[in-house]
Protein backbone atom coordinates (compact mmCIF):
# COMPACT_ATOMS: atom_id res chain seq x y z
CA UNK A 1 0.00 0.00 0.00
CA UNK A 2 1.22 3.40 -1.00
CA UNK A 3 2.51 5.18 2.11
CA UNK A 4 0.03 8.18 3.00
CA UNK A 5 1.98 11.68 3.10
CA UNK A 6 0.72 15.23 3.12
CA UNK A 7 0.13 16.77 -0.80
CA UNK A 8 3.38 18.17 -2.02
CA UNK A 9 3.50 21.06 -4.34
CA UNK A 10 5.51 19.66 -7.04
CA UNK A 11 3.40 17.06 -9.07
CA UNK A 12 -0.01 18.95 -10.21
CA UNK A 13 -1.68 15.12 -10.01
CA UNK A 14 0.33 12.75 -7.71
CA UNK A 15 0.53 9.38 -7.35
CA UNK A 16 -2.84 7.74 -5.05
CA UNK A 17 -5.07 10.36 -7.30
CA UNK A 18 -8.12 8.55 -8.82
CA UNK A 19 -9.61 9.64 -12.00
CA UNK A 20 -12.84 9.73 -13.66
CA UNK A 21 -14.71 10.34 -16.59
CA UNK A 22 -18.15 9.82 -18.34
CA UNK A 23 -19.46 8.82 -21.75
CA UNK A 24 -22.68 8.99 -23.56
CA UNK A 25 -23.70 12.32 -22.34
CA UNK A 26 -24.62 13.23 -26.37
CA UNK A 27 -26.29 9.89 -27.09
CA UNK A 28 -30.14 9.41 -27.92
CA UNK A 29 -30.00 5.92 -26.70
CA UNK A 30 -28.37 4.26 -23.96
CA UNK A 31 -27.17 4.38 -20.78
CA UNK A 32 -24.47 7.58 -19.32
CA UNK A 33 -21.19 5.50 -17.97
CA UNK A 34 -18.26 6.99 -16.01
CA UNK A 35 -15.19 5.80 -14.51
CA UNK A 36 -12.73 5.62 -11.65
CA UNK A 37 -9.41 4.81 -12.26
CA UNK A 38 -6.15 4.78 -10.13
CA UNK A 39 -2.97 3.87 -11.95
CA UNK A 40 -0.07 2.31 -10.33
CA UNK A 41 2.45 5.24 -9.71
CA UNK A 42 5.09 5.65 -12.67
CA UNK A 43 2.00 3.90 -15.22
CA UNK A 44 2.50 4.89 -18.92
CA UNK A 45 1.17 3.85 -22.15
CA UNK A 46 1.75 5.53 -25.74
CA UNK A 47 -1.74 5.30 -26.20
CA UNK A 48 -2.90 6.65 -22.57
CA UNK A 49 -4.62 9.63 -23.57
CA UNK A 50 -8.28 10.50 -24.06
CA UNK A 51 -10.39 7.90 -25.77
CA UNK A 52 -12.05 10.05 -28.36
CA UNK A 53 -8.33 10.50 -29.72
CA UNK A 54 -8.36 6.78 -29.88
CA UNK A 55 -9.39 4.13 -32.48
CA UNK A 56 -11.70 1.65 -31.28
CA UNK A 57 -8.56 -0.90 -31.58
CA UNK A 58 -6.65 1.51 -29.72
CA UNK A 59 -9.13 1.37 -27.05
CA UNK A 60 -9.80 -2.13 -27.10
CA UNK A 61 -5.79 -2.63 -27.18
CA UNK A 62 -4.89 -0.65 -23.82
CA UNK A 63 -8.42 -1.35 -21.94
CA UNK A 64 -7.13 -4.53 -20.65
CA UNK A 65 -4.04 -3.37 -19.51
CA UNK A 66 -5.48 -0.56 -17.45
CA UNK A 67 -8.12 -3.07 -16.08
CA UNK A 68 -5.36 -4.98 -15.08
CA UNK A 69 -2.83 -2.66 -13.99
CA UNK A 70 -5.10 -0.46 -12.01
CA UNK A 71 -5.08 -0.42 -8.32
CA UNK A 72 -8.55 0.63 -7.93
CA UNK A 73 -11.27 0.76 -11.05
CA UNK A 74 -14.82 1.32 -10.74
CA UNK A 75 -17.87 1.61 -13.51
CA UNK A 76 -21.22 3.26 -13.04
CA UNK A 77 -23.94 4.09 -14.90
CA UNK A 78 -27.29 5.90 -15.47
CA UNK A 79 -29.96 4.35 -17.87
CA UNK A 80 -32.41 6.32 -19.96
CA UNK A 81 -35.23 6.32 -18.37
CA UNK A 82 -33.36 8.16 -15.10
CA UNK A 83 -31.66 10.60 -17.29
CA UNK A 84 -35.82 11.27 -18.58
CA UNK A 85 -36.72 11.71 -15.35
CA UNK A 86 -34.01 13.38 -13.12
CA UNK A 87 -31.90 15.45 -16.31
CA UNK A 88 -28.60 14.76 -17.63
CA UNK A 89 -26.67 17.10 -15.30
CA UNK A 90 -27.93 15.05 -12.39
CA UNK A 91 -27.46 11.95 -14.02
CA UNK A 92 -23.62 12.93 -14.43
CA UNK A 93 -23.25 14.46 -11.11
CA UNK A 94 -24.98 11.44 -9.25
CA UNK A 95 -22.74 8.91 -11.35
CA UNK A 96 -19.21 10.72 -9.94
CA UNK A 97 -20.51 10.72 -6.61
CA UNK A 98 -21.83 6.95 -6.77
CA UNK A 99 -18.23 6.71 -7.76
CA UNK A 100 -16.41 8.41 -5.10
CA UNK A 101 -18.67 6.35 -2.35
CA UNK A 102 -17.15 2.89 -4.36
CA UNK A 103 -13.73 3.82 -5.44
CA UNK A 104 -11.06 4.55 -2.31
CA UNK A 105 -8.36 7.27 -2.94
CA UNK A 106 -6.36 9.67 -1.76
CA UNK A 107 -8.14 12.38 -4.00
CA UNK A 108 -10.53 12.13 -6.80
CA UNK A 109 -10.32 14.51 -10.37
CA UNK A 110 -13.38 14.95 -11.91
CA UNK A 111 -13.07 15.36 -16.10
CA UNK A 112 -15.34 18.70 -16.55
CA UNK A 113 -16.60 21.86 -14.35
CA UNK A 114 -18.98 19.78 -12.00
CA UNK A 115 -19.75 20.64 -8.09
CA UNK A 116 -20.66 17.43 -6.18
CA UNK A 117 -22.39 16.69 -3.16
CA UNK A 118 -19.46 14.27 -1.35
CA UNK A 119 -17.59 14.97 1.72
CA UNK A 120 -14.16 13.14 -0.01
CA UNK A 121 -11.33 15.64 -1.36
CA UNK A 122 -12.40 15.68 -5.50
CA UNK A 123 -11.65 18.67 -7.78
CA UNK A 124 -13.03 19.55 -11.13
CA UNK A 125 -10.61 19.99 -14.06
CA UNK A 126 -11.82 21.54 -17.11
CA UNK A 127 -10.01 19.23 -20.11
CA UNK A 128 -8.93 16.73 -17.59
CA UNK A 129 -9.35 13.78 -20.15
CA UNK A 130 -5.94 15.06 -21.67
CA UNK A 131 -4.17 16.73 -19.16
CA UNK A 132 -4.37 13.69 -16.30
CA UNK A 133 -3.33 10.15 -16.93
CA UNK A 134 -5.50 8.43 -14.38
CA UNK A 135 -8.63 10.34 -16.46
CA UNK A 136 -7.69 9.47 -19.69
CA UNK A 137 -7.62 5.94 -18.46
CA UNK A 138 -10.82 6.25 -16.87
CA UNK A 139 -12.34 7.43 -19.98
CA UNK A 140 -10.82 4.83 -21.87
CA UNK A 141 -12.73 2.08 -19.67
CA UNK A 142 -16.03 4.02 -19.61
CA UNK A 143 -15.94 4.02 -23.53
CA UNK A 144 -15.32 0.87 -24.04
CA UNK A 145 -17.61 -0.42 -21.57
CA UNK A 146 -20.47 1.12 -22.80
CA UNK A 147 -20.17 0.63 -26.75
CA UNK A 148 -19.81 -2.82 -25.54
CA UNK A 149 -22.84 -2.57 -23.96
CA UNK A 150 -24.68 -0.48 -26.95
CA UNK A 151 -23.26 -3.63 -29.37
CA UNK A 152 -24.47 -6.53 -26.75
CA UNK A 153 -27.75 -4.22 -27.11
CA UNK A 154 -27.69 -4.39 -31.38
CA UNK A 155 -29.46 -7.77 -31.81
CA UNK A 156 -32.79 -6.88 -29.69
CA UNK A 157 -33.02 -3.77 -31.70
CA UNK A 158 -31.68 -3.88 -35.35
CA UNK A 159 -33.14 -1.36 -37.28
CA UNK A 160 -31.22 1.95 -35.09
CA UNK A 161 -27.47 0.23 -35.85
CA UNK A 162 -26.61 0.45 -32.27
CA UNK A 163 -23.59 -1.75 -33.49
CA UNK A 164 -22.04 1.32 -35.49
CA UNK A 165 -23.50 4.27 -33.97
CA UNK A 166 -23.11 3.35 -29.95
CA UNK A 167 -26.63 5.28 -29.97
CA UNK A 168 -25.69 8.27 -31.36
CA UNK A 169 -27.33 10.61 -33.45
CA UNK A 170 -26.29 9.54 -36.65
CA UNK A 171 -28.49 9.84 -39.58
CA UNK A 172 -29.33 6.17 -40.33
CA UNK A 173 -30.18 5.79 -36.62
CA UNK A 174 -32.62 9.15 -36.73
CA UNK A 175 -33.80 7.51 -40.15
CA UNK A 176 -34.42 4.75 -37.97
CA UNK A 177 -36.75 6.97 -35.14
CA UNK A 178 -38.44 8.10 -37.70
CA UNK A 179 -39.62 5.08 -39.59
CA UNK A 180 -40.22 2.63 -36.48
CA UNK A 181 -40.02 4.43 -33.47
CA UNK A 182 -38.55 4.56 -30.03
CA UNK A 183 -37.15 1.59 -27.50
CA UNK A 184 -37.32 1.28 -24.22
CA UNK A 185 -33.34 2.48 -24.13
CA UNK A 186 -34.30 5.47 -26.13
CA UNK A 187 -34.02 9.13 -23.78
CA UNK A 188 -36.94 10.52 -25.10
CA UNK A 189 -36.07 13.77 -23.76
CA UNK A 190 -33.65 14.00 -26.27
CA UNK A 191 -35.39 13.16 -29.42
CA UNK A 192 -37.95 15.70 -30.99
CA UNK A 193 -41.26 14.47 -32.16
CA UNK A 194 -41.11 16.09 -35.19
CA UNK A 195 -38.12 14.11 -37.05
CA UNK A 196 -37.38 16.96 -40.44
CA UNK A 197 -35.42 19.79 -39.11
CA UNK A 198 -35.26 19.17 -35.93
CA UNK A 199 -33.34 15.90 -36.57
CA UNK A 200 -30.79 17.53 -38.27
CA UNK A 201 -29.63 18.79 -35.78
CA UNK A 202 -28.99 16.85 -33.68
CA UNK A 203 -27.35 14.85 -36.36
CA UNK A 204 -23.63 14.21 -34.43
CA UNK A 205 -20.69 11.82 -35.04
CA UNK A 206 -20.17 9.54 -31.78
CA UNK A 207 -17.40 10.30 -29.06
Amino acid sequence: MAEEQAPSPAPLFGAGSCGLDEVGRGALAGPLVAAAVVLPDGFSHPLLRDSKLLSEAQRESIEPLIRREAVALGVSSVGADLIDQRGLSWANRVVFERLIAMVGAREYLVDGNLVLASARHWRSIVGGDRLVPAISAASIVAKVYRDRLMRDLHPEFPDYGWDRNKGYGTEHHLRAISRVGVCPHHRLSFIHPEPRGLFEELIRAPG
